[in-house]
């Protein structure tokens, strides 16, 4: 599910095993369809409520006589509501550094539970919006998911309204938010249903890199948003949920009155009970924990490390409105994700992955030697070289799953058939995806505890260069020492 997570453009190439990658929307009846064999299969039946029956994306004539017309309009209208998921998603890590000037005087640890919490109930509530689409439908879902954003940016504009809101309530706000880390595994779910399996990576590529964007957009928009509309000393922060209302119910009524249920869509719970079982499940989710975690988690405490090392840059004066740079952080690494996959299809997933986490041990390290010379326009170099390096990595390592499914699990091993073996990989993808933004929650806690413990950030970056390297070596070991050996060859 990263997911996030996610898909990568850089997939595509992979028509045979790359189906999705998002466990929900891989069922058998998804994997079992022959890619453009057919000419006769029955022409689409649309029912009430938008339901559209025999649908067959791998069916070429009816592909090209509309199908795909259908799917592009779906996708676009997902790829927005995703993209607002991932806003509210992010709303705290931006609002947090903002709570100073509007008279909250919470402190650091309860700043980082702030932080923290949206990624941790996003990151749970993954594998059962997943099973959502299957249930009700990818546009009711989409529908009922979009709405449901209102709640936490309607709560976060009331609570800020008032320094004298609890903490308490501050806290389940954030968690709610967590509504729109959801939103990524419904969505991808939804959206491999409508392409065929050679268009797959292109499609959840866009999908998975347009609700990305949303985390940098959210850490853009909210400081201009709030100095723009700035009078006198009234307390403007409120706008910072207020402002994605509007946009928030034109996803809905977009979803309602332009995507489509599919009859075909079904869940494969079957599938993910036993992805669970195959140990290089839970070693790819080390990895993502180490690629997409550190993305996810990184953009949500880049604002907070610019405040606390850098307060006089916090916001950069543009005329009239004040810019907060961290949106850099997580733009470059939506960014970078697609050409992850891209250059993994190349070079291999494994080498590539081992190269990302390479380049973070380094990153992290030269940033650590080099914050006593003060400088931040090195700090912010060094921090969008990191977001970089995650992004490539987030790509390489999604890529890398359905070729280890289908080459070296043990379903494989025992003579499982390429579509039991895709079905496995389909359910790993979305699996591996949820525990990866676990990441966004333990990266914020542990630079606070760091910080507790010995009042420097410093500790904590040290030990996530010693987590980078260990990963380094447990992907050389799985996946490139004995690669010849084992017969699992580009991976």
């Amino acid at each position: 599910m990263t997911v996030d997570r996610s898909a990568n453009a850089g997939t595509g190439n992979s028509v045979d095993i790359d189906i999705d990658p998002l466990h929900g929307g891989v069922s058998s009846s998804a994997s079992a369809q022959p890619a453009t064999r057919t000419t006769d299969a029955p022409a689409l039946e649309f029912r009430p409520g938008r339901w559209i029956a025999n649908w067959n994306a791998e069916n070429k004539e009816q592909w090209e006589s509309g199908g795909q017309a259908i799917a592009r309009r779906n996708l676009n209208w997902s790829i927005f509501a995703e993209f607002l998921g991932f806003v509210v998603w992010q709303l705290w890590s931006i609002v947090v550094v903002q709570l100073p000037a509007a008279g909250f005087t919470f402190t650091t640890s309860e700043i980082f539970w702030l932080i923290s919490m949206p990624s941790l109930v996003g990151a749970t509530l993954r594998i059962p919006y997943t099973f959502m689409v299957p249930r009700f439908g990818g546009r009711n879902w989409t529908i009922v998911s979009a709405l449901l954003l209102l709640i936490p940016a309607i709560g976060l504009g009331v609570c800020v309204s008032n320094p004298e809101t609890p903490f308490s309530a501050m806290l389940l706000v954030a968690a709610l938010a967590g509504f729109g880390g959801g939103n990524f595994a419904s969505s991808m779910a939804n959206i491999t249903f409508f392409y065929p399996a050679r268009e797959k990576g292109w499609a959840l590529g866009l999908n998975a890199a347009g609700g990305n964007m949303g985390a940098a957009v959210a850490q853009l928009a909210v400081p201009i948003v709030i100095t723009l509309l700035a009078i006198g000393g009234v307390n403007n922060l409120p706008m910072a949920g207020w402002m994605w209302i509007p946009f928030i119910l034109i996803a809905a009524f977009g979803a309602w009155k332009y995507m489509d249920n599919l009859t075909s869509a079904k869940g494969d719970v079957a599938g993910s009970v036993a992805a669970l079982k195959e140990p290089h499940l839970w070693i790819m989710a080390l990895l993502y924990i180490g690629t997409f975690g550190s993305f996810i988690g990184f953009a949500g405490v880049f604002p907070k490390l610019i405040k606390d090392y850098f307060p006089a840059f916090s916001s950069i004066g543009v005329g009239t409105v004040a810019l907060s740079l961290a949106f850099l952080g997580p733009l470059v690494g939506s960014l970078t994700r697609p050409y992850g996959g891209r250059m993994a299809d190349r070079m291999g997933g494994a080498r590539m992955t081992v190269a990302a986490f390479a380049a973070m041990a380094v990153i992290t390290l030269t940033m650590i030697w080099t914050l006593p010379l003060k400088n931040f326009w090195l700090f912010l170099v060094l921090f969008l070289m990191l977001f970089t390096a995650s992004g490539f990595g987030n790509g390489a390592t999604y890529r890398m799953i359905p070729i280890i499914f289908a080459t070296s699990s043990r379903a494989a091993k025992s003579g499982a058939s390429t579509v039991q073996t895709q079905r496995l990989a389909s359910s790993a993808l979305g699996l591996i995806s949820a525990i990866g933004a676990y990441g966004g929650f333990v990266i914020p806690q542990v630079l606070n505890a760091s910080n507790t413990a010995s009042g420097s950030y410093t500790p904590a970056f040290y030990g996530f260069v010693g987590a980078y390297v260990l990963m380094l070596a447990v992907c050389w070991f799985f996946y490139i020492r004995n690669a010849n050996r084992n017969a699992m060859g580009h991976v």
